[in-house]
């Protein structure tokens, strides 16, 4: 089974994530279908690219996220595919694998450059074009050296993703800086979680130290800050409301 490795490592009933039941049947050759990149805040900060391929995502895990500069070749970790439905995912996993913040960064449709995926993919070199928000184009995904054909295991897990050079490359803009939001809600990662709860990780945050640590102390402030002022919002209405509906009786 495909997602055999995706179930194995989260108990759905601690975690949001779809659990890959709805059946898929995708589009074949070199007929466009979904992709989607999403900025993953857990132990570390990192963009899973993920492209639609016979009924679930084929996914990348990209530390660095992608880069519009042809001349930047950035680290793709090929993990465990994904349900199709995960690719409108977004929100907070409170605890076990994975647990942090979703952010869907980016979505839209990939076009294989090749007539055959799964001979690509055997092969590490898988062209295509992208047409989402963020990303456009021309892309490679090359396994590197180490790795061998077919391989799913750890020596096969590492790929470069690489932008072509085309009208949508460029070597001056850093997207992940220049567009950081979602393109689901528009929100960053503190008013993802100020819509769930902000308070969940008060004593077992996913990164407790270094860079990671603080940039979760930094967004669970803001989202706590955002939920108190939500609430203040909401109870100024209902008062209002209730001042209103008082006034009209008499």
């Amino acid at each position: 089974m495909a997602l055999e490795k995706y179930k194995e490592k989260r108990d759905f009933e601690s975690t949001p994530e779809p659990k890959g039941e709805k059946p898929r049947t995708s589009p074949t050759g070199k007929t466009p279908r979904f992709f989607c990149v999403q900025k993953h805040l857990a132990s570390h900060l990192h963009y899973d690219f993920r492209l639609e391929h016979n009924g679930v995502l084929l996914s990348w895990a990209v530390p660095k996220g992608p880069s519009l500069d042809p001349a930047t070749k950035r680290l793709a970790m090929h993990v465990e595919d994904h349900p199709y439905d995960y690719g409108e995912f977004e929100g907070v996993i409170p605890s076990g694998y994975g647990a942090g913040i979703v952010m869907l960064w980016d979505r839209g449709t990939w076009t294989p450059q090749v007539d055959d995926v799964d001979k690509a993919i055997e092969k590490g070199d898988l062209k295509f074009t992208l047409d989402g928000y963020k990303l456009k184009g021309s892309w490679v995904l090359v396994r590197t050296k180490g790795g061998y054909a077919g391989s799913r295991g750890q020596e096969g897990r590492s790929w470069l993703l690489i932008k072509h050079r085309d009208e949508w490359s460029s070597g001056e803009l850093d997207i992940a800086e220049f567009a950081p939001l979602s393109v689901k809600s528009e929100g960053d990662f503190a008013e993802i979680l100020s819509q769930d709860n902000p308070d969940i990780w008060r004593s077992n945050k996913p990164a407790q130290g270094g860079e990671t640590g603080a940039m979760f102390d930094r967004i669970i402030a803001q989202a706590m800050q955002m939920r108190a002022a939500s609430k203040s919002r909401t109870k100024a209405k209902t008062t209002k409301a209730k001042k209103t509906t008082a006034k009209k009786r008499r």
